[in-house]
């Protein structure tokens, strides 16, 4: 009887000795780089957010959408494979075009019954609504609204197609 008590207590005062030895931890000082905040600084869009973009020509005319994009293993676009021709994915003729060849634009696609707006009233081409009242502010959309590629439809269904292995 006389050691489980001895027992007992040596056990109740091992455990709480670690209780009393832990002491309360400082947080990190915000200069390190563990705790610095991460935010991307201008004009940033996701690669997931541009899958499906579509791209237009200069006049107008859709030719395709992005449907994937191409980086080497630094990161870098090399290009972009975009989907042309065929209706509602039936057909598609995947091309890969580099990137210098596209220009991602911001600005909704101007129709000549849509021209655009100028002067000092003009709205702000990046709104949404912020609630049901109808008011609108500028937002980030971490992605364009299209790109523009110079070429007709025939020049890209001309382009071989775009084949990610010999299997494809």
């Amino acid at each position: 009887m006389r050691t489980t008590t001895l027992a007992t207590i040596l056990a109740a005062a091992l455990l709480s000795s670690s209780a009393l030895a832990q002491t309360a931890t400082t947080p990190p000082a915000k200069d390190t780089p563990a705790a610095a905040e991460v935010k991307a600084k201008g004009a940033h869009w996701r690669s997931s957010k541009l899958i499906g973009v579509n791209v237009y020509n200069d006049q107008n005319e859709k030719l395709g959408d992005v449907n994937e994009i191409i980086l080497d293993p630094a990161g870098k676009v090399m290009g972009y494979v975009i989907g042309v021709g065929g209706f509602l994915g039936m057909g598609e003729h995947d091309i890969l075009v580099e990137p210098t060849k596209i220009k991602f634009v911001n600005e909704p696609v101007r129709a000549a019954a849509n021209p655009p707006a100028t002067g000092p009233n003009a709205a702000p081409t990046n709104t949404r609504p912020v609630s049901n009242t109808g008011t609108t502010a500028t937002a980030v959309r971490w992605y364009p609204d299209h790109g523009v590629l110079s070429a007709t439809k025939d020049q890209l269904k001309a382009m071989p197609q775009f084949k990610y292995s010999a299997t494809n």
